[in-house]
């Protein structure tokens, strides 16, 4: 099992520093979500810093971009780690698309299979020199000249995960992504029951083997050497499950557990800005279906125990309260078992 780093951006200045940092303590990838920077040029900083890490995001918001934009992107930061690119894609969700970016949110993932096939073909002509004519429903790509065709840089194209949480888009990853994403949001039970058979079924719709699709998920985990540390760590994640669980959109994974009712109480307060009063919702039941809760020593084994035939690679928050030695025994346990 891989150990990701998961981060959700840091001005492009202090990207170095963290990347080496990470790499020093033994993280075998750095993916940089799409929150407050761009995550492509986030991963030029982290391309030049790194030097055994994967450097990818998760996620990249595919939509309000066109295919040949993050083509190109996406082949310069392949040479820039000579192959240790990671393309992650998303779709967001439709208030995002449409009143933050202010595209159109259309048959997602529909669109989003179509988005993956053009970025294959674009790769594809570039390195086979073969005319470009890939003509879908939602994008068309027809022109590709000498003058307009990067030079090969000899570590082909790189991989393409896809997050998902639905079955829909989930099927999409298993269909033509070379990884799922998971969203924070999950459990291993939702995992188990919904999300691999999905992964299963696109498999099978594009003749593939469903291991084919690395299976990542990021992880919450409450941990600390004290109480006061670990209280921190637990309001932090009880804020996030809470925040996440307020999104219709990922309610089907409240519903698989029986507790639908949660998220129409987390969703009402989200309308009436309660912020502060949603944490308070989130039991301990809930808790420890969401996240790793356990001490800095066990959480390695837990994460193991929990995920382990499930999963991949895991991510883990880049500033988990654990000591040297700790951390050194974690990764022991979550990657050799």
């Amino acid at each position: 099992m891989r150990i990701d780093a998961m981060t959700y951006g840091r001005p492009l200045a202090e990207v170095g520093d963290e990347v080496r940092d990470l790499e020093a303590r033994g993280y075998d990838a750095w993916f940089v979500g799409e929150v407050t920077h761009d995550p492509l040029l986030a991963c030029t900083a982290a391309g030049l810093a790194a030097d055994r890490m994967e450097i990818g995001t998760a996620i990249t918001v595919a939509f309000p971009r066109s295919p040949m934009h993050v083509a190109y992107a996406a082949h310069d930061l392949q040479a820039l780690t000579g192959g240790r690119f990671v393309l992650g894609l998303g779709s967001q969700i439709k208030p995002h698309i449409e009143k933050r970016f202010g595209t159109e949110w259309r048959q997602p993932a529909a669109r989003m299979r179509e988005f993956i096939l053009a970025l294959r073909e674009i790769w594809s002509a570039w390195e086979t020199g073969e005319p470009l004519r890939f003509r879908g429903e939602f994008t068309r790509h027809t022109l590709m000249t000498p003058f307009f065709t990067p030079a090969d840089h000899g570590h082909g194209p790189p991989a393409v995960y896809l997050a998902a949480v639905g079955p829909r888009m989930t099927e999409v990853a298993g269909e033509v992504a070379d990884g799922l994403l998971c969203h924070g949001f999950t459990t291993a039970r939702y995992l188990d029951e919904v999300t691999l058979p999905s992964v299963a079924r696109g498999a099978a719709a594009g003749d593939r083997d469903p291991s084919a699709v690395a299976i990542s998920v990021p992880l919450f985990i409450v941990t600390g050497d004290d109480d006061a540390e670990r209280q921190r760590t637990e309001a932090e994640v009880r804020g996030q499950i809470a925040f996440y669980g307020s999104t219709p959109a990922y309610r089907a994974v409240l519903d698989l557990h029986g507790w639908g009712e949660l998220h129409e109480q987390l969703h009402a307060r989200s309308l009436d800005g309660a912020w502060a009063e949603m944490p308070g919702l989130i039991d301990d039941e809930v808790l420890d279906a969401f996240a790793i809760v356990a001490s800095p020593g066990e959480v390695g084994r837990r994460v193991r125990e929990r995920f382990g035939g499930l999963a991949d690679r895991v991510a883990l928050p880049v500033d988990l309260p654990v000591d040297q030695d700790t951390w050194a025994t974690l990764v022991t346990d979550i990657r050799d078992g």
